[in-house]
């Protein structure tokens, strides 16, 4: 096999193409914050993770704007209010949740622009997404920024302080892939349905899940 390699030094949108072309498909977490004077905001983000189970800690990633190294009005959200909801993209939402990318002017509320339903969360004022058939309700734990250059991205975790699940997704207190239908992203304009799933048995001596 013939291997190229490349530099990490050269220009950001090299590496992130590479990250996006490889570290795939990516579950998209549709983060709803609190404006300042009270507006909603509502925006979808790729680079997203579990972090922890006990506590309960979910990671995403944004980036800053590559045309004036500005933060994004969900990093600034966050910061003043500590608390956030991640909602998730499925094959019924993604149309809508794509629309929430554009770059509105801040307070614009994302949700009314989608034509999605904000609902009120229990512990946070942040709103929930109606149309997210998963909802997480989040306190801020850490933000790392990574420098303030183009590219550079923060790392935000939340801890879940409350889960709203609907129930026509569960069965026996699980998630069922099937009937969730989350849909991921890829590189550039791709994008993934989780409608081809297979079942391999893991390898370890004890499994939380089976």
């Amino acid at each position: 096999m013939t291997f190229q390699s490349f530099s990490t030094q050269s220009t950001f949108q090299d590496n992130y193409k590479f990250l996006i072309g490889s570290i795939l498909p990516r579950p998209i977490s549709v983060v709803s914050t609190r404006n300042a004077d009270g507006s909603n905001n509502l925006a979808p983000f790729s680079f997203f993770t579990a972090v922890s189970a006990m506590p309960m800690v979910i990671a995403f990633c944004p980036l800053l704007r590559s045309k004036d190294l500005s933060r994004k009005d969900t990093v600034v959200n966050i910061e003043r209010e500590g608390e956030f909801v991640v909602n998730f993209c499925t094959e019924a939402n993604y149309e809508k949740v794509n629309l929430c990318s554009t770059e509105l002017a801040y307070g614009e509320d994302e949700f009314k622009f989608a034509g999605l339903t904000p609902i009120d969360s229990e512990l946070v004022r942040a709103k929930r997404m109606l149309e997210s058939p998963v909802q997480f309700e989040c306190k801020l734990r850490d933000i790392l920024s990574y420098g303030k250059s183009a590219g550079a991205g923060s790392l935000i975790t939340g801890e879940v302080v409350r889960i709203h699940i609907h129930e026509s997704i569960l069965k026996d207190g699980k998630i069922q892939t099937d009937l969730f239908k989350p849909v991921g992203r890829g590189a550039g304009n791709d994008w993934f349905k989780t409608d081809s799933v297979f079942q391999l048995e893991r390898l370890m001596q004890a499994q939380i899940q089976k």
